[in-house]
C-alpha cells in the first residue's frame, strides 16, 4: 500500500479504505477470518493482491469465510459454498462440483434469466444533453444524450472519471467547460438544487455517506427529498411525512419491521431501495444510479434491475452506471465507455459486447459515434 500513515482514513477514497480494513484484520495474525464484501470497491490488481494473502493465510493453517456476491471470485477462490436465501440456509457445495446458474437458482429461487429483466420501452424525446463537459485534469471534451424511456450505461475501468462525470452533470462537483442542458434549458453549473427543481436525481456509489443519513430513521430518510412539500411555516408534519415515506417503502418493498428504525439497522440492499425511494418520491424526468446494485444480494439485485427496467417503460431517462459487465449488457439499451476521462465508445445494444467494452475501457477501439 502507497498511502500516508498520517492521513485520515476518512479523505481516503473507498478503495483505499476497504484495503485498511483488510489489513486491520489481517494484523490480528487470526485463525478464522471473514471477510464481508472485501472486494466490493476494489479494483482488479488490488482484488489479486488480496487473493494472494488470502490463499497465502490459507496455506498457513487460517480458515477464511468470504462473503461475496462476485461469482468469479467465489469459484477462483473458495472451496466450498454455502448459499442462504432471505435469511434462511439453502445448500452447501463443493465449488468445483457446481455451476454459476445452479447456485444463481438457489440465490434467487429463479433461472438466470430473470436477473436482467429489461423490457423493451418506446424512446421518446431528448431529456439530458452534455455538451463538450471538460474539467482540468478530470475529464474532458464529454458530450452524449440520454432520451426518455432510455437507458444509458456508462462504462469503464476503476478511475476513469464516470462517477466525477455524473456529479458534474448534477451540479454537485463544478466544470470547467461545456454545458448541461435538461429538457431544453440551460442548467446552472455547480447547483444541484438547480437540477432537483428541474426533475433530476442521483443515486450516489456511497450510499451510506453520500445517500443516507444513517442516524435518522427510515421514514425521515426516504422523506428527506420531499422537506418542502410536508412542512407547514417551517415545520414538518410528521404525519404526512410518515405517510409519504410507508408508500414508497411498500412499493419498493423494503424490508423493516418500523418506518421509525434508523436507517442503519436495514441490510444494504434494503438501504439502497429507501435511497431509490427517496428521489422517485420527487417523480424525477431523470435520474443517474451510481452503482446500483454494489454491496447487495442477487435477489434485491435482480428487483433493483426490475425497478430500474419499470422506470423506463414510465418515460424515465436513466444514466446507469455500473462496474459490472453482465448489469451493463443486460440493463442498457446504449454504452458509453470511458478512459481517463474521455469517452472512447458509444455502443448500441446489439454492439455492445464484453469483448467491445474493454476495447474502449483501455483505449484501444476508436470512438464511434
Amino acid at each position: 500500500m502507497r498511502i500516508d500513515p498520517d492521513r485520515v482514513a476518512e479523505g481516503l477514497s473507498i478503495a483505499d479504505q476497504q484495503i485498511i480494513e483488510i489489513a486491520k484484520a489481517i494484523s490480528l495474525d487470526a485463525k478464522i477470518l471473514i471477510m464481508d464484501e472485501p472486494t466490493a470497491a476494489l479494483s482488479g490488481v488490488e482484488v489479486e493482491r488480496l487473493f494472494q494473502v488470502a490463499r497465502n493465510l490459507r496455506a498457513n493453517g487460517a480458515g477464511i469465510l468470504f462473503i461475496s456476491h462476485r461469482f468469479d471470485e467465489v469459484f477462483d477462490l473458495c472451496d466450498r459454498i454455502t448459499v442462504m436465501r432471505d435469511g434462511r440456509y439453502i445448500a452447501t457445495h463443493v465449488t468445483k462440483d457446481v455451476t454459476v446458474d445452479a447456485i444463481v437458482r438457489e440465490m434467487v429461487g429463479r433461472d438466470v434469466g430473470a436477473l436482467f429483466p429489461k423490457t423493451a420501452a418506446p424512446v421518446g424525446d431528448t431529456v439530458l444533453s452534455v455538451r463538450g463537459l471538460g474539467r482540468a485534469g478530470v475529464f474532458s471534451d464529454i458530450s452524449f444524450e440520454v432520451k426518455a424511456g432510455e437507458v444509458v450505461g456508462l462504462a469503464g475501468l476503476v478511475g476513469a472519471g464516470r462517477t466525477e462525470v455524473a456529479r458534474a452533470v448534477f451540479g454537485i462537483d463544478p466544470y470547467d467547460r461545456g454545458s448541461v442542458e435538461f429538457l431544453g434549458t440551460r442548467l446552472k453549473p455547480h447547483n444541484p438544487k438547480a437540477s432537483i427543481d428541474a426533475g433530476m436525481g442521483f443515486v450516489p456509489e456511497d450510499r451510506r455517506k453520500q445517500g443516507l443519513v444513517m442516524d435518522l430513521s427510515v421514514a425521515r430518510n426516504t422523506a428527506l427529498t420531499l422537506r418542502d412539500r410536508l412542512a407547514r411555516f417551517g415545520i414538518i408534519d410528521v404525519r404526512a411525512e410518515r405517510k409519504a415515506a410507508a408508500e414508497w417503502s411498500a412499493r419498493l418493498h423494503v424490508k423493516t419491521t418500523s418506518q421509525e428504525y434508523a436507517v442503519s439497522t436495514l441490510s444494504g440492499g434494503n438501504q439502497q431501495k429507501v435511497v431509490l425511494a427517496k428521489w422517485l418520491a420527487t417523480d424525477p424526468k431523470f435520474l443517474i444510479v451510481d452503482e446500483p446494485t454494489r454491496g447487495i444480494d442477487v435477489g434485491t439485485k435482480s428487483e433493483v434491475h426490475r425497478l430500474i427496467s419499470d422506470l423506463a417503460g414510465r418515460g424515465i431517462a436513466i444514466l446507469m452506471i455500473s462496474s459490472e459487465l453482465p448489469e451493463v449488457l443486460g440493463m442498457a439499451d446504449r454504452v458509453l465507455v470511458m478512459h481517463e476521462g474521455r469517452i472512447t465508445a458509444e455502443l448500441s445494444r446489439a454492439e455492445a459486447t464484453p469483448e467491445s467494452i474493454m476495447h474502449a475501457a483501455t483505449a484501444s477501439l476508436e470512438r464511434t459515434q
